[in-house]
């Protein structure tokens, strides 16, 4: 579990990786459920053309409109998944760093195989992932396992520490909530941003509010990395928004 350095560097940061966290065995098991998903490929998938982010294909018709983006809904995936995701050491770290009892893992957002092609891949730019997320509170708490290594070559994420802690106002943000790169305000925090370099069986633990980036695969290796989402058991989604349509998992 955390340690009280630890914990206090998460809340500092906004994110802690965890070196070695899954075991090889463990990751090769949900690799290879993983890859038995792809082909054939098992819905319910989020394509690189639906959220047309830059490198996206236009369209389904265009060269590379079929490459998925991430296979949804992890968790009732297979066991393997639900074993990783409910087990102690995520779930005890994860109380750890709320500073709760008891958490629950979020179906509706994450809850996902990220599949980073290359050659079709897209990059994401700055953003929360609680700008579409509705909750009493901004405090919820990403997992991500990383599925091989992860670095700047291959679309690996860059973090802006501290970038939780910030009040932001809207007009830093465009009109699909993504930290504006054209403002002078905006580039002196984002010129402090990290690379998040992961190994196989690395997990980044990170704030729902911490800013953070990934530019496309431009490696020959497909990129796997399985993401779930945890609250506080307390902290409860908006009734008749997408973050309660379906129900949490305690654990």
């Amino acid at each position: 579990m955390f340690d009280q350095e630890s914990i206090a560097r998460f809340h500092e940061d906004g994110f802690i990786i965890v070196p070695g966290l899954a075991s090889a065995s463990l990751c090769e098991s949900i690799r290879k459920v993983g890859l038995a998903s792809i082909n054939p490929l098992l819905a319910p998938v989020e394509y690189e053309t639906d959220v047309q982010y830059p490198g996206s294909p236009h369209d389904r018709q265009s060269l590379g409109g079929n490459t998925p983006r991430r296979l949804l809904h992890a968790y009732t995936r297979d066991n393997i998944f639900r074993t990783w995701a409910t087990g102690k050491p995520v779930t005890g770290r994860v109380r750890s760093l709320l500073g709760c009892k008891q958490i629950a893992l979020s179906q509706n957002h994450h809850n996902c195989l990220m599949t980073k092609y290359p050659g079709f891949s897209s990059s994401t730019q700055w953003h929360q992932d609680i700008r579409y997320w509705l909750f009493d509170k901004p405090d919820l708490v990403n997992v991500w396992l990383a599925l091989g290594r992860e670095n700047q070559d291959n679309g690996g994420m860059r973090l802006i520490p501290g970038s939780h802690r910030l009040s932001l106002d809207r007009g830093r943000f465009d009109g699909a909530l993504f930290f504006r790169e054209d403002l002078n305000e905006n580039k002196g925090v984002i010129d402090t941003a990290i690379n998040a370099n992961l190994e196989y069986g690395d997990v980044l633990f990170f704030h729902s509010r911490t800013l953070h980036a990934a530019s496309q695969n431009h490696s020959d290796t497909l990129k796997l990395s399985l993401v779930f989402t945890y609250r506080d058991i307390n902290n409860n989604p908006l009734v008749g928004t997408r973050s309660a349509a379906y129900p949490d998992i305690p654990c």
